[in-house]
């Protein structure tokens, strides 16, 4: 029986810009513009357009008349983004996974709303303040090349063998939430940062090297580039859809069992929004009953809503990825207090 904690979620990719960006800075000019700006992590739209985000913001747009212009990049990038703009903002919405929702709360990003349905988001999985929300569950994960490696590794020691030399790689840790999940998790299973940091360094000697992408490791994994990268649950569940090749797995500290976290996509709304009031409704569609059974048959993901319990095909799959995984809750008020200590440790134990 799965015990259930608060989830994390990852996401990079390379910076993209689906429309061009028509807001403007200032909070109220353009209020009545029938356009939203989000700016989100990747792992939720479609490379082929069927993602959750693609149903979700046409379903929007045909509700309401507002077109949704989206840029998608590194958890990391995206806020750090959000802060170069502080002075002349121009997203509405930032979607995000921990600890970087929480750094965008902390350097003062978001204002306070609490969108329709935010009752039925279970207390760790939302601010208390009102400054964010989950409205996409998820799980950190690895991938491996089931063709190539037809039984995942169990172990994070496995990895040092030589035969993943220059075949595995994660993304990069402070820039990627999927890569800093790498450390969050290693620090969790290895009892600390040192003994995290030993281990990082030795499994080095493989890595393939830096990636801002986590979405990007995929593909490479299903064409038997890489053998093993980092991921999470939702991102890479959407990607076997188009890439057969790819298997999920959680690495275990030795014989132990194998352990995750919880990655949720957590949304806030843009303090000074030049679109306010529409970056309000875009949270509410996106946590309506509607687009949360959505979640997991369109998005390979699983619900925020406590009340959303979906019985579709994916969510059955889903489910089974996790039996026989524990789950455990990170300190998130210390990461995001030390995440810059502990990218610096990780820096220097890996030469990046």
């Amino acid at each position: 029986m799965l015990t259930y904690a608060k989830p994390i979620a990852a996401v990079t990719g390379a910076l993209a810009l689906a429309a061009t960006l028509t807001a403007c800075g200032g909070s109220s000019a353009a209020s009545d513009a029938k356009t939203v700006t989000v700016y989100s992590a990747d792992g939720l739209k479609g490379e082929a357009g069927d993602g959750w985000y693609d149903k979700v913001f046409a379903d929007f747009e045909k509700k309401t008349g507002i077109k949704v212009e989206y840029v998608e990049g590194g958890s990391g990038e995206m806020v750090q983004r959000a802060l170069r703009e502080k002075s002349n903002t121009q997203a509405d919405v930032i979607v995000t996974l921990p600890p970087f929702i929480q750094q965008a709360d902390s350097k003062g990003l978001l204002q306070a709303y609490e969108p329709q349905g935010a009752d039925q988001v279970g207390g760790g999985d939302k601010s208390g303040d009102g400054k964010w929300t989950s409205v996409v569950n998820n799980y950190f994960g690895f991938i491996h090349n089931k063709k190539e490696l037809p039984a995942a590794p169990k172990s994070w020691e496995e990895l040092l063998d030589a035969k993943y030399k220059n075949k595995l790689q994660y993304s990069t840790p402070g820039v990627a939430g999927d890569g800093t999940a790498v450390l969050i998790k290693a620090m969790h299973d290895f009892g600390g940062q040192e003994p995290a940091m030993e281990y990082l360094k030795k499994l080095q000697a493989n890595n393939v090297g830096p990636s801002s992408s986590t979405s990007k490791l995929a593909p490479k994994v299903d064409k038997g580039e890489l053998l093993v990268a980092n991921g999470d649950v939702q991102m890479n569940y959407a990607q076997a859809r188009s890439m057969p090749n790819l298997g999920i797995w959680f690495p275990a500290k030795g014989t132990g069992r194998p352990t995750t976290f919880a990655l949720p996509y957590a949304a806030g709304l843009v303090d000074k929004a030049p679109h306010s009031e529409n970056g309000k409704k875009l949270l509410d569609f996106m946590l309506s009953e509607q687009a949360q059974r959505e979640v997991s048959a369109i998005g390979g993901g699983f619900p925020a809503r406590k009340d959303v319990k979906p019985t579709d095909a994916n969510a059955i799959e889903l489910a089974k990825l996790l039996e026989g995984v524990e789950i455990f809750e990170p300190d998130w008020s210390d990461i995001d207090k030390n995440l810059k200590t502990y990218v610096d440790a990780w820096k220097s134990a890996t030469g990046s």
